[in-house]
């Protein structure tokens, strides 16, 4: 997504673009985006800089780190971005910051639930789906 910040009229533009996850390098071991990305953008210009504001929606598949179980989760996400406006370069890349905005708000352990119990540790019996035969739990 590209922003040329003399074509930025006085009242704002709107811009609205998808992305593949391939094409920003998204997708890891933990968490695969099933969707494109679905970019919202609103953008303001003062005397010499551009905000940004960012709305960021997808549909991710996790893996829990408790119960190695996948997990389909909505991903949504809201930023703002500031640019200095510079006059002999005046158009900007946003695809970079898009993926890092996404990327930053990864998270560190994923979890199908917030109460996940996990597996068990003697058996690996997954203890959402009951307790498990070896009495450990």
């Amino acid at each position: 997504m590209k922003i040329d910040a003399r074509q930025v009229p006085d009242e704002g533009l709107a811009l609205i673009e998808e992305f593949s996850p391939e094409s920003l390098g998204l997708d890891t071991d933990i968490i695969k985006f099933l969707k494109p990305v679905k970019v919202v953008a609103l953008i303001h210009k003062s005397y010499n800089a551009l905000q940004v504001y960012l709305t960021l929606t997808s549909r991710i598949n996790i893996s829990c780190v408790r119960c190695l179980e996948d997990s389909e989760q909505d991903f949504a996400k809201k930023s703002e971005l500031n640019y200095a406006i510079d006059k002999l370069n005046p158009v900007i890349e946003l695809d970079p910051d898009i993926r890092e905005e996404i990327i930053l708000d990864y998270p560190i352990k994923p979890l199908c639930k917030a109460d996940c119990r996990g597996l068990c540790p003697k058996c690996g019996a997954n203890l959402n789906e009951g307790g498990c035969n070896c009495g450990t739990t």
